[in-house]
């Protein structure tokens, strides 16, 4: 069974307390969802200045760090699909990290984006591909298995050499300590044929971040132009279809709705309700 998840970062203005918490866990729940992706930086005490990138970003991270997300989940009927931390928290201390998930109940930890990463530098990316296989093969130790998540800066060209940054880190890390969570929203964001980038993936690709992609009007309608942006499933114009069946040629274990802003009617809930119809009838 393909578990139908949705992100933390969804949640970061409707978890400011642990009452309001579970019951927005009850309600995606209620909407079909079998679990939930949980962010290292969401669920634990961090400080101001993540709190306020993530924000300015349009991702509070809310209040989180001070529940027990391990009893809330469970006490809500939600699986953890996986736990995403920063890569110098893992180079840290992998097995406290590898810990942590086995606390939630998930045998996944992915790493995400970099801060002020330079995908250009073939350098820099061989350093990354040594820090990801190292840090995979301690994580394996204590049966966590490592994914990459992508945004769309992988698609940039290496100044040396002619192929992309996603194409290098694909070759040069090992299949057997580090595989993938796939975020199609951001290659399609890029100009790229992401089922095309999923039917490389193959195997590899374990999770699938999934967002449609469209345009909606605010406020008046004198602006000629539209910024596309995230929308609920079904309503944007990826080709969903398409990626659902190579998605599931590739055998992953989960699929986890991302949509941080432009929510219908502004609201996170009913967004994510929305996105539960397209889920519900294909996974």
């Amino acid at each position: 069974m393909i578990v139908k998840a949705v992100q933390q970062i969804m949640l970061g203005k409707i978890t400011r307390t642990e009452k309001e918490t579970f019951a927005t866990l009850e309600t995606i729940k209620f909407a079909g969802y079998d679990g939930i992706e949980l962010n290292g930086f969401m669920i634990r005490p961090t400080g101001i200045l993540v709190r306020a990138l993530t924000a300015a970003a349009g991702m509070p991270a809310g209040r989180g760090g001070a529940y027990d997300w391990a009893a809330l989940t469970r006490e809500a009927g939600l699986k953890v699909v996986s736990l995403h931390e920063d890569l110098g928290t893992l180079k840290a201390d992998p097995e406290a990290v590898a810990q942590r998930a086995a606390e939630l109940g998930t045998d996944k930890v992915v790493v995400t984006g970099m801060y002020r990463f330079d995908y250009t530098s073939r350098m820099a990316l061989e350093g990354l591909c040594a820090d990801l296989n190292r840090c995979g093969a301690r994580l394996r130790a204590s049966g966590v298995e490592l994914l990459y998540h992508n945004h769309n800066v992988e698609l940039c060209w290496l100044s040396e050499g002619g192929e992309r940054s996603y194409e290098y880190i694909l070759r040069e890390t090992d299949p057997e300590v580090v595989n993938f969570e796939f975020d199609s929203y951001w290659f399609a964001e890029a100009g790229a044929d992401a089922a095309e980038w999923m039917e490389r993936l193959g195997g590899r690709m374990r999770l699938w971040h999934i967002n449609d992609r469209g345009s909606r009007q605010h406020g008046p309608s004198m602006t000629p132009i539209l910024k596309c942006d995230s929308m609920e499933l079904g309503c944007g114009n990826m080709n969903l279809a398409r990626l659902t069946q190579q998605a599931k040629a590739n055998g992953i274990q989960a699929v986890v709705l991302e949509s941080h802003r432009n929510h219908v009617e502004h609201s996170a809930i009913k967004s994510i309700q929305c996105s539960a119809a397209y889920l519900n009838q294909n996974f």
